[in-house]
């Protein structure tokens, strides 16, 4: 057994990736030195600060890491969890590089992390804390709008991004492009609209686009189109709920809902809307009233489904349980959800797996949609809608006089209305979401990978590769 395995099976995250990587390094023709400065973590910030909490004085560890230079800034989120560690912010650093890359935003990976419980600490409390690791980060420049830039995660959101901007604002006054230190803010504070669901959205936009791929469907025995396929979604977090919602409005069925506690079940489908009103209102998605409960949410995921959806933890399906699950296609909305060893299995018995690498890249492309907003210093649409407007309205004159029909008023509301910056954000997000996946399965058939996650892993250091020789770093 691995030194990286436990007794169940179940891989280290970072091993996971190294697995990955070092799969496609097969198909690339470069020095084994240079595939190696890839791979390492450019920079890694440990620190220890204190903090008073109530009367006692806490010393708080955290992280900042950045995976690579070969763009900048670095991009990556900060996550507030007890399991935070070097290994695991490391690992999700490397990850945020490849991503970007993927969908060719030009940023390296980074990541951040406190190890703190926000369920157990006040709101004042945390602020102290998020203020104190900015200012951390300010004085061993390991944040600012073309150094590194942070982003929501896991224990964090909207509040504790106005507070690192509060903080860098403060110490770095004057700064004309301070806004874009951070990125997940709240709309007021120069956030993005969309930015909210964009996780989930890329994971609809994604799947949806291999569902409309007629070789890759009939391989797997199902039909063209999302209508109608059978969706199990384990996690009902901002990632889990957002997709569940698009996927549910597409025409799919729901058929299982998975949390901790358990899962809900009916083979007809869940109304996603009425199962996240019951959670927000009994604190468990178990005993709603249209569905049967699961004790065990592990089980859910062996159901009989089409599409299956880990949108929660890492290494959910594992050598133990991979031969159980009877999906067709997994969508990875989590960040490493299946181990080696059950990727091996599954490969086996025809799943199409698509991978994180790429699926959930969606939070980090509207990102820099913000970044890039931020920059600018002008909303999204601002100094195009109202042109578009007008020249629509003189395009309806035109035509109802050339036809001599008027048109409905429903039908020049539609057509009239110029784009919002919510409309312009999600297009752009499909766009990158569609091309993306068309890249990853072109190299795919080019090369004749086996699956999609090592094509992605190739697109990613190719073009990470590309980026340093046109800097002139690799010979």
């Amino acid at each position: 057994m691995s030194k990286n395995q436990n007794k169940t099976g179940s891989y280290s995250f970072f091993n996971c990736i190294e697995k990955n990587f070092d799969k496609a390094a097969r198909f690339i023709s470069i020095e084994k030195g240079l595939l190696e400065q890839i791979k390492a973590c450019n920079s890694v910030y440990r620190m220890h600060f204190p903090v008073k909490i109530g009367k006692e004085i806490k010393v708080i560890e955290a992280y900042r890491v950045q995976h690579s230079h070969h763009k900048l800034p670095c991009k990556g989120g900060i996550r507030y969890s007890m399991k935070v560690n070097q290994d695991e912010i490391m690992t999700l650093a490397a990850l945020m590089t490849y991503k970007c890359a993927i969908v060719d935003v030009p940023f390296g990976g980074a990541k951040g992390g406190i190890k703190i419980d926000p369920q157990t600490i006040s709101s004042e409390n945390i602020e102290k804390i998020t203020r104190r690791y900015t200012s951390e980060l300010i004085k061993k420049n390991f944040i600012g709008p073309g150094i590194d830039v942070p982003a929501p995660d896991y224990g964090t959101g909207e509040r504790e991004m106005s507070w690192i901007f509060d903080t860098f604002l403060s110490l770095r006054s004057g700064d004309v492009d301070a806004l874009a230190c951070v990125t997940g803010k709240p709309v007021s504070q120069g956030g993005v609209r969309g930015r909210k669901e964009a996780t989930g959205l890329g994971v609809f936009y994604g799947i949806r686009e291999l569902c409309h791929v007629k070789e890759d469907m009939y391989s797997v025995g199902l039909d063209v189109g999302l209508v109608g396929k059978k969706i199990i979604i384990q996690g009902l977090g901002n990632v889990g709920y957002h997709a569940a919602s698009f996927f549910h409005e597409s025409g799919a069925i729901i058929i299982a809902l998975a949390e901790r506690e358990g899962a809900i079940y009916n083979e007809n489908g869940l109304n996603v809307s009425k199962v996240f009103l019951h959670l927000k209102n009994n604190g468990s998605i178990l005993n709603f009233p249209e569905a049967k409960n699961i004790k065990n949410t592990e089980k859910a995921l062996e159901l009989e489904c089409d599409i299956l959806i880990p949108a929660a933890l890492e290494n959910v399906i594992h050598k133990n349980n991979a031969n159980c699950i009877k999906a067709k296609i997994i969508g990875e909305a989590a960040n490493g959800p299946i181990t080696p060893e059950a990727d091996e299995i599954l490969d086996k018995k025809g799943v199409i797996i698509v991978p994180d690498i790429y699926l959930n890249a969606g939070g980090v492309t509207v990102s820099y949609f913000e970044w890039l907003k931020n920059l600018s210093h002008v909303r999204y649409g601002r100094m195009e809608k109202k042109f578009r407007e007008n020249v629509n309205a003189e395009f309806l004159k035109v035509i109802e006089t050339v036809c001599k029909k008027k048109i409905s008023i429903e039908e020049k509301k539609m057509i009239l209305r110029g784009p919002r910056e919510i409309d312009l954000v999600r297009s752009g997000l499909e766009d990158t979401m569609i091309n993306g996946f068309h890249k990853i399965r072109d190299l795919k058939k080019s090369l004749k990978i086996e699956n999609m996650r090592t094509a992605a892993f190739v697109l990613s250091i190719k073009k990470i590769i590309d980026s340093y020789e046109k800097l002139g770093i690799f010979p």
